[in-house]
């Protein structure tokens, strides 16, 4: 006769509930993600041209102001104080190429009036295509 249970010592049981619960989830991840590739309906042969690769567009020009606020247009200072010696040297450095995209680089701590007096120039001359430069914060976006 025995005393206590009747189970045995070497039954045990696996617990399927959280496993059932990871496929599941496993199941749901790979449904959604294959139902956002469409295949394109529509089969077009596409033109053929030479492979090799082609630089179309000018460098562009770098005008840099400092934190003390002097200019420089590609590698040289530009010479004097004010909109009209920097727009001599833009002309001087770019020419007629008023499309070419043109990068201006401020130093953080220079005043914003010699970053729009760059862009006052800059759009005296013609030119539209503009961008700032900046670095990536170090901070996680929010």
């Amino acid at each position: 006769m025995r005393i206590g249970s009747d189970r045995r010592q070497d039954d045990f049981e696996i617990n399927v509930i959280s496993l059932i619960d990871v496929l599941l989830t496993l199941l749901m991840f790979f449904v959604l993600t294959t139902t956002f590739v469409q295949h394109s309906r529509m089969q077009v042969t596409l033109p053929q041209a030479s492979a090799e690769e082609r630089d179309m567009q000018a460098p562009a020009l770098t005008v840099m102001i400092d934190r003390d606020g002097h200019f420089y247009v590609g590698s040289d200072a530009v010479v004097g104080e004010g909109v009209d010696p920097l727009k001599q040297a833009i002309a001087r450095v770019a020419g007629d190429d008023h499309d070419r995209p043109v990068t201006i680089r401020a130093d953080a701590q220079t005043p914003h009036q010699n970053v729009v007096t760059a862009m006052d120039a800059l759009g005296q001359l013609g030119f539209t295509r503009l961008a700032i430069a900046t670095t990536p914060s170090q901070e996680p976006a929010r």
